[in-house]
């Protein structure tokens, strides 16, 4: 834990305050636009391209800001090599498509249980797409290093469990709230295990499937974003990394959405000097899956 203390502690010494400051008002300003216009509700009214397209642009503003900002203040060249600025492109439109796309491969004269099942393949079924665009990315642009974080040579879990457990008590606080327990736990929106013949096994293929997703996440934002794009910029690759984490939280309740910023800084600079994603997979599979709990057990008795 010490040692992950002591690279935050380098990270914030050494980072460009400037950059900093405007990175943090610029998502605050992301934040509040997207929480008072209902942003994300807006979109989620679209059809598909045209949520696609949405979520396409407001990525690319926030992942590009602080490569501006950057380029601005430190006079960094980046603007000028090609390789980077495809990557600037792919990253953001590989993720408005995981964002955006539908998956409907169950069809059967029950509806619910062609919602249930539909929902349990879409997660995983990303995760293998992802899995594919970043190999051939990786193929491309990034083979002389490790697949994007996927070592666990550097992987210790120790300091990862005492996050957890500092984590612990404030997701008990957040379990009380009602935009928490209006979005938590996931499964409860799934009509299909509402019935006691339905429980059991099939919500435990549900919750793997959900975080399933979280491996997603890890591999694209702590092993994709940070690791492909350091080789350029070094540390500088964790801001617009935190910034673009941020807005894909626009759905979740403000108090998440505000804490995935400071977050994916934390995890951006573990992944940066350890070169894995299994620690960061770690702290968020099991604060995700500790979230479920909190609101199964916040909605327990709650009236509706």
């Amino acid at each position: 834990m010490k040692t992950i203390v002591g690279y935050l502690k380098d990270y914030f010494k050494t980072i460009d305050k400037r950059i900093l400051f405007l990175s943090s008002i610029f998502t605050a300003c992301l934040i509040f636009i997207n929480y008072y216009f209902k942003l994300n509700d807006r979109i989620n009214t679209l059809d598909e391209w045209q949520q696609y397209a949405s979520w396409y642009g407001i990525f690319f503003i926030a992942f590009s800001f602080a490569y501006f900002l950057l380029v601005y203040f430190k006079r960094s060249l980046i603007f000028n090599n090609s390789s980077f600025l495809l990557l600037l492109l792919v990253a953001p439109l590989l993720f408005a498509w995981k964002m955006a796309a539908s998956v409907d491969f169950v069809h059967t004269n029950y509806e619910l249980y062609n919602n249930y099942w539909n929902k349990v393949i879409y997660w995983p079924f990303k995760l293998i797409v992802m899995l594919a665009a970043l190999f051939i990315v990786w193929k491309v642009f990034d083979k002389e290093q490790k697949f994007y974080g996927l070592t666990l040579q550097k992987f210790v879990a120790k300091p990862y469990l005492i996050m957890l457990l500092i984590m612990i008590p404030l997701i008990a606080a957040a379990s009380t709230q009602p935009d928490f327990l209006a979005m938590y736990p996931k499964l409860k929106t799934v009509q299909f295990l509402a019935g006691e013949q339905n429980s059991g096994w099939y919500k435990l293929l549900y919750e793997l499937s959900y975080g399933s997703d979280f491996f997603t996440i890890e591999l694209f934002f702590r092993g994709f974003v940070v690791l492909a794009f350091s080789k350029w910029v070094g540390k500088d690759a964790i801001l617009p990394m935190a910034i673009f984490y941020c807005t894909i939280h626009f759905g979740k309740p403000l108090g998440e959405c505000i804490s995935s910023f400071f977050g994916g800084i934390i995890l951006g600079v573990v992944i940066f000097h350890t070169r894995t994603i299994f620690g960061g997979l770690m702290v968020h599979l099991g604060i995700a899956w500790l979230m479920e709990l909190g609101g199964y057990l916040g909605n327990v008795g709650r009236v509706p």
